[in-house]
This record gives C-alpha cells, structure tokens and sequence, in this order.
C-alpha cells in the first residue's frame, strides 16, 4: 500500500527502532534508581535532543504521554493557578486539534470563559482577530502553528508578539510541524509548546511540552505522584519510548531542510495533477502549508466514500482528520473556514513522507482519477 497519511502517523525510523531495542532488554532500569546510570542518561540524551530540534535549553522539556497530555498540562496547568488571579480567559482558534478543543470545553463547564477565532478562507488566524480577542483577564493565547486537517501554517511569530504585548501567555500545538519545518521556540515567542513522537517517525505513546524557564513555577501539573519531570508530570518515563522520541528528533533536524523542499516539489507536481484530473478543489493558504501537505474537496463523492475507494486501489488517505474519518459530519476545521456542509464531507486529505516518491504520486494521481471516475458514475 502506498501510505499518503502522514499527518496521522508516521513509521518509526529504523535508528528510533534499533536506539529503543537496548532500552527493553539490557537498559529497562527505573531512570530514579541510583544504580540506573545508563537509563537515566538515556533519558537525558533524549532530552538535549528534543529540545535541540526546536531551539530549546533541555531544561525546558516536560515528557507527556503524548501531544493530547501535553495540551491539556499547558492549558489546564496555567489556567488552574490563574484563576486564583482571576484571570480565567482563554483565546484560540476554532480549528485547533480535539485535544484543545475538548480542554477548552472542560475549561468553560468550570466556569472559564473561552474566545474560539474562526479563520480566514484561507485556513489562517488574523492577529489582528487575536488582538481584538484579548481581555484584561486573558491569561494564555494558545494557537496551533499547523493545522492537522489543511496543512496550513499559522503566523505564530505575529499573534504571540500580539498577545505579550497584552500580557498574555502563548502556547502552541506545533505537533504537525515540528519535526517538519523549523521550529524555534524563542523566535516564534512560545511560552510552552506541544510535541508528539509519531508525527517525526518516533514511536507513539510519548511527547513533550515545552515550558519557558521560570513559567513552570505558573504551571500546575495534571499527574501528581513521585515528582519525576520537575514536578510537572509524576510517573515513571517511557526510556525506550523517550530514547527514540530523541532519535527521531535528531533524524528529523538533520535533514530537515532537504526533506521539505523534497516533499514541497512532490506535493505541488501532486496539487497541479489533482487539480487537472478532478476538478477538485485544494483548501487552504495555496504556499503557507507544511511539505507534502494537501486536503482538497471533490464533487459529487463524499470522502469517506473516495478514502474507501482508495484503500481498494492501494493508497491509505483519510478524509480530513483522521479523528473525523468514516463520520458523516463535516469536518468542523473546513465548516469555521467558510466551507459549505456539503462541499466539505467530500474532503480529502494526502499527505507525504520521507519515503514518499514520485512513482507513489504517479500512483496516487490515477487510482484517484478512476476513483471519481466509479464514484461519478
């Protein structure tokens, strides 16, 4: 099968394989223990190397569980010890990930007040709209700098320069994009920001946030117990898991450059194709979107209907989100840009990866030709 779904998960290296293997066998020691030198060094290589690929000091980064634990620390955790300010306002996007979305619904059922922004057509945030939206109260600013569905890449840089000039905190979701663009975590102006593994070929099941120096004494953590990750998040680390979440990290900055300008020429030779076999439409900022990235919207097919058609023919696509995959409700992302109901239940998203070539595209470009051919009728 040719595997065009990236966005929801990707194959783990074979370094992040062979890095994890000692770390189950000879190396499966708790970190905490005082004769575990090489499971704590394991841990702590890892460490330098997460918060090497986004422009960070190591101290900064908090293993999670995943990107979902490590939203939900970054929003619940500020929140939970501002309100005590009274400061209990909230700002985001009404696109982001279900993991903010659904936090931001726990918030308001407690009482916090929360600003979703709709986007523009073209899938992105207007800073001015974040301005606007902050309050006096405001206490965390948090926008994705991907979005998961479009590929479409924020102006984070701006709306965080917006809002600390209000006094707010910036969190960003940068699991679509770290790993795949540059991230730099001083020169966006991020205050914390969520990481997950199996977005840049790590395994699943383990993430980070990143949190300022001096903000984790703000930041009330979700997991209370042994006091492991500075306090923020108690439970004994996932090494092997944390061991080649590093590895992937140093993989994906090492040829981070290369591999987007790659994955850049294979989706715009891919979105050109489409485009003259299908009629379809491609949503979102044309250029501001991650490598390899395109979600379009076809007639007369839905896209569970094409996503099922595809699987037939030999490629793993999904429609929209892969959380929204094989509902009939649109997907809310596309509804908040300005897409119509019906239009947007025919979306569909590709996205590519390292291994992704231009006989993959070839491929894909046809089965999808005669997909809509069989659908159409």
């Amino acid at each position: 099968m040719i595997y065009l779904d990236h966005a929801a998960t990707t194959l783990p290296h074979e370094d992040v394989v062979a890095a994890m293997e000692p770390y189950l066998e000879s190396h499966y020691h708790n970190p905490a223990a005082g004769y575990a030198d090489r499971a704590a060094e394991g841990l702590e290589t890892a460490r330098e190397r997460v918060a090497t690929l986004i422009g960070a000091p190591p101290a900064s980064i908090v293993f999670t569980g995943g990107g979902s634990e490590a939203d939900n620390l970054a929003l619940k955790g500020i929140v939970d010890t501002a309100a005590g300010e009274n400061r209990g306002h909230v700002v985001t996007s009404a696109m982001e990930h279900d993991a903010i979305e659904e936090t931001c619904r726990w918030l308001e059922r407690r009482g916090v007040e929360v600003t979703r922004i709709a986007p523009r057509e073209d899938g992105r945030v207007d800073p001015a709209a974040v301005e606007d939206a902050i309050r006096s109260d405001t206490v965390i600013v948090s926008i994705m700098h991907a979005n998961n569905e479009t590929g479409v890449v924020q102006p984070l840089q701006e709306i965080a320069t917006v809002a600390h000039e209000h006094g707010a905190l910036v969190h960003s979701d940068t699991v679509q994009s770290a790993g795949k663009l540059p991230v730099d975590v001083e020169r966006l102006g991020l205050d914390m920001a969520s990481l997950s593994a199996h977005k840049f070929y790590g395994p699943k099941g383990v993430g980070a946030l990143y949190v300022r120096d001096g903000l984790e004494a703000e930041l009330e953590p979700l997991i209370h117990g042994g006091g492991q990750e500075g306090g923020l998040r108690s439970g004994t680390e996932n090494v092997p898991g944390l061991v080649g979440m590093g590895v992937a990290a140093e993989r994906a900055r090492a040829d981070l450059e290369e591999r987007a300008d790659r994955l850049s020429g294979l989706r715009d030779d891919f979105v050109r194709r489409v485009r003259e076999v299908s009629g379809g439409t491609l949503v979102g900022h044309p250029e501001q979107r991650l490598p390899g990235y395109a979600l379009f919207c076809f007639e007369e097919a839905t896209g569970a209907q094409l996503v099922d058609a595809l699987a037939d023919r030999g490629i793993a696509v999904s429609s929209g989100s892969a959380c929204h995959t094989g509902t009939a409700s649109p997907s809310r992302v596309l509804t908040e840009m300005g897409i119509d109901a019906q239009t947007a239940l025919g979306a569909v998203r590709f996205s590519m990866g390292r291994h992704t070539t231009a006989d993959d595209v070839d491929q894909a470009v046809a089965a999808l030709e005669d997909a809509l051919e069989v659908a159409r009728g």
